[in-house]
């Protein structure tokens, strides 16, 4: 597997991300804990560094499972992920970026994860409450601390981003290295401002959902809304709801993934997750499977390359609308004044 560096960070990652969202749950959809142990394992051993959590996953039990997994491994061999923004408990500071719920948080999740530090630590989410300056110097001690070695951000918009890296810069605290997105062929989106303004900046892309909630693994049909799966289960404000899926553009984006796919003897989700790895901003990708099985196959990814026609084609097929004001950008930008 090869590696890539986080954003402008000298830290090399796998450009296959463990996921683990789902271990601990207590669904029917997701991971038990022999299994999740079973699957943090065999990512390892295919050359995975890079394994992806958050406090609030299935109620802390997700970094539990990945506490007790790492006690088979070095964890200086390893780069974990972790997350805090939302609500852990029933008190009013059991939620947000307050610097008391960003240092208790993280003292929480290093003793579920049976560590001394966090590699990477993300926001997970804009607090409007909070002022930015206030989370950016928590993050700062948790840096000088040793507790944290790296920050990154999550579902910020663009002038938010913006925000808390300028407050970073005044207070001199290390910048954030990584920013963790929706990204797919179906969901494109952020390509309009977020992805220059990261390589603009140093933030390595570190997409969540590739597959865009499965949709694009291939077992999904025209007009006949799943009764099982991830899609299935998700309430219409979500972002992987089927009425966000099902659309003309999305399903010709299926129809060409699935020829790829026949043609290259890979299966759908090996050609969605290689046209992300194409990407020289994406510092890794976030495989996300429920099984040993779906981690298999989502593994088989990473050992081959989609040809430049097929990358086009992809490209063509899923390209998001113009909108304003980046088409009128793309338009004028290029012109010399006159």
């Amino acid at each position: 597997m090869k590696y890539n560096s986080l954003g402008s960070s000298g830290l090399l990652v796998s450009e296959a991300s463990l996921g683990t969202m789902i271990f601990g749950e207590d669904s029917d959809r997701s991971t038990n804990e022999a299994t999740a142990l079973e699957m943090i394992d065999r990512y390892i051993e295919a050359g995975g560094n890079f394994i992806d959590t958050a406090n609030v996953y299935a109620e802390g039990r997700s970094e539990q499972i990945v506490g007790k997994a790492l006690e088979n491994y070095d964890p200086d061999d390893l780069v974990v992920a972790t997350k805090v923004r939302f609500k852990m408990g029933e008190e009013p500071n059991d939620a947000g970026l307050s610097r008391k719920h960003v240092l208790q948080a993280c003292e929480a999740s290093l003793n579920r994860l049976g560590l001394d530090t966090i590699d990477l630590y993300y926001l997970h989410t804009w607090d409007p409450i909070t002022p930015i300056e206030e989370t950016m110097r928590a993050l700062k001690y948790l840096i000088d601390s040793g507790m944290v070695n790296y920050i990154g951000l999550s579902n910020f918009k663009s002038w938010q981003v913006m925000k808390a890296l300028e407050a970073g810069k005044k207070i001199g605290t290390s910048p954030f290295v990584a920013a963790q997105y929706q990204y797919s062929l179906v969901e494109r989106n952020i390509e309009r401002e977020f992805v220059s303004m990261f390589e603009d900046e140093g933030l390595g892309l570190i997409p969540w959902s590739p597959l865009g909630g499965g949709f694009l693994s291939g077992k999904y049909k025209r007009g006949d809304k799943p009764s099982e799966g991830r899609i299935s289960s998700m309430p219409d404000e979500a972002e992987e709801a089927w009425h966000r899926r099902s659309s003309e553009r999305n399903w010709e984006i299926i129809d060409l993934v699935g020829e790829i796919a026949e043609k290259r003897e890979r299966s759908y989700a090996q050609v969605a997750l290689n046209w992300l790895r194409q990407k020289p901003y994406v510092s890794s990708i976030i495989i996300g499977a429920r099984t040993p099985e779906q981690l298999e196959d989502n593994l088989g990814a990473f050992d081959w390359e989609l040809t430049r026609e097929e990358i086009n084609k992809l490209e063509d097929v899923s390209r998001p609308e113009e909108i304003y004001p980046y088409r009128f950008i793309r338009e004028f930008s290029s012109r010399q004044v006159e």
